[in-house]
């Protein structure tokens, strides 16, 4: 994993989103945002959890690990859970709503870089809890995002890049976070 590029491109796509979805829209694998990408970026925020957890809970027992090891895995589950949700809802809306083809790789690179906002913030709030409301305030972000990446990188009629924008925003900021609140519950409960 080369971490200095994923920065750079996490830097890019935060500070400008037209020339990093031009980068992205040159890449020839598709399926490389897998690995270069999503689960670095997933590992990432699982370790600001988790080392969060700690400095809030404290090292002191097995208790304050027992939370940070939870919380770590409920943001694991989220996030990659929500991520493929989002792609594949998604993908079969591109399809049945606004006439795309079916082309998943796409879908899924699309969606890996436009999440770049929810694992920022999840990095943030991971480290850093009390930023929360700010965190919460920053994730519609994600909409000038996918804004200028749908442009770049999705066939979608002009007309229609709007309406595509919105619904594709709202579920790449319900899915991670359906997932969490759904997961995190589960987890008390069989507890």
């Amino acid at each position: 994993m080369n971490y200095k590029e994923i920065f750079r491109i996490a830097l890019l796509l935060i500070s400008s989103p037209a020339k990093a979805w031009e980068e992205i829209r040159l890449e020839e694998d598709r399926q490389k945002v897998f690995t270069t990408f999503v689960y670095p970026m997933i590992g990432l925020c699982a370790l600001a959890v988790f080392l969060g957890s700690l400095f809030t809970n404290g090292w002191g027992g097995p208790e304050s690990f027992r939370i940070a090891m939870k919380n770590c895995c409920v943001t694991v589950v989220a996030l990659f859970g929500g991520y493929f949700l989002a792609a594949y809802i998604i993908n079969a809306l591109g399809i049945k709503m606004f006439g795309l083809p079916d082309d998943m790789p796409l879908v899924q690179q699309f969606t890996g870089y436009a999440l770049i906002v929810t694992f920022l913030v999840n990095i943030v709030t991971g480290l850093l809890p009390e930023f929360g409301l700010i965190a919460l305030i920053l994730r519609f972000y994600i909409i000038y995002v996918v804004w200028v990446g749908v442009d770049v990188l999705m066939n979608i009629k002009e007309s229609q890049r709007l309406k595509y924008t919105l619904i594709v925003s709202l579920l790449l900021l319900v899915c991670p976070t359906g997932l969490r609140m759904i997961f995190g519950k589960l987890l008390v409960i069989l507890s």
